[in-house]
């Protein structure tokens, strides 16, 4: 039987340490791909009982990192089960924050709480927590764990030295500009890849085949449709408010928070 709390019960903190791989899904706003990401369990914690990080590697893919960025989005899961021991499944549902390797929050987080990273680190996620669900997991299978996968730190490894020998198309920036810059539903990644793509022409790859393949985006710029429209909606909303009520509306709308518009406004400029 399920069991739902508002933050990590002390009895299941230290369970979570304890794993050796854990589940993330994300999903863009306005249709778009579901997406769920295995973490190898290295590289992750708990800060308290409402606050959840975990190491952000590199890779071919930049699914969570653009549906976290997504103007009004932010919705993000986490899950671990046991594969050994007693059968338990732990879900924790939140809204993530994407604290981007260069950035001034990045380098404060890993400098406060001494996180080592590793040449292939693109970002740390922060999940605020607003519920943690335990469930049995009967039917989850055993199994014994062998050791971590080191390939993807070694590859990281061998282009931090080429690049620091003076190959500048090893250069994380242009890695992230090819694979790191958009989602496959063409919503914008990692802001670094999207600079670099600009500076240095790099063309992102292509992430989807057949008829589904976005249009917007790849180009290096745009709004997605939805955005344009959900803007265009509240402009209606506002010009039939400013009928109505006049003059007095202006104090509501100086209070409004506008920090998603800026967001939105941030993407297109790119």
């Amino acid at each position: 039987m399920g069991v739902f709390y508002e933050s990590i019960p002390e009895s299941i903190r230290q369970w979570i340490v304890e794993q050796k791989v854990f589940w993330v899904a994300t999903a863009p706003l306005f249709g778009g791909h579901v997406n769920v990401s295995p973490k190898g369990g290295q590289y992750y914690g708990i800060l308290d009982e409402r606050t959840f990080w975990y190491m952000d590697l590199s890779g071919s893919g930049n699914e969570t990192i653009s549906h976290l960025l997504e103007p009004g989005n932010g919705r993000i899961t986490i899950q671990f089960n046991a594969f050994t021991g007693p059968p338990k499944i732990v879900r924790l549902w939140g809204h993530g924050r994407v604290l981007e390797c260069g950035t001034e929050e990045f380098a404060t987080f890993v400098n406060s709480h001494e996180v080592q990273t590793l040449p292939g680190t693109r970002s740390i996620i922060i999940v605020d927590i607003h519920q943690v669900g335990s469930s049995c997991g009967f039917s989850v299978p055993f199994y014994d764990f062998k050791e971590f996968r080191p390939v993807l730190n070694d590859f990281f490894e061998k282009k931090r030295r080429k690049f620091e020998a003076g190959n500048a198309s090893e250069s994380m920036d242009r890695y992230w500009a090819y694979k790191n810059a958009w989602s496959m539903d063409g919503l914008p990644g990692m802001r670094r890849g999207l600079l670099a793509g600009k500076r240095d022409n790099v063309v992102p790859i292509k992430k989807m085949v057949g008829p589904l393949v976005p249009k917007r985006y790849q180009g290096g710029r745009g709004v997605a449709a939805e955005h344009v429209l959900l803007i265009a909606l509240v402009s209606f909303i506002l010009g039939i408010m400013m009928a109505m009520y006049g003059p007095g509306l202006v104090e509501l709308v100086q209070a409004f928070d506008a920090s998603r518009l800026k967001n939105t406004i941030a993407h297109v400029s790119l």
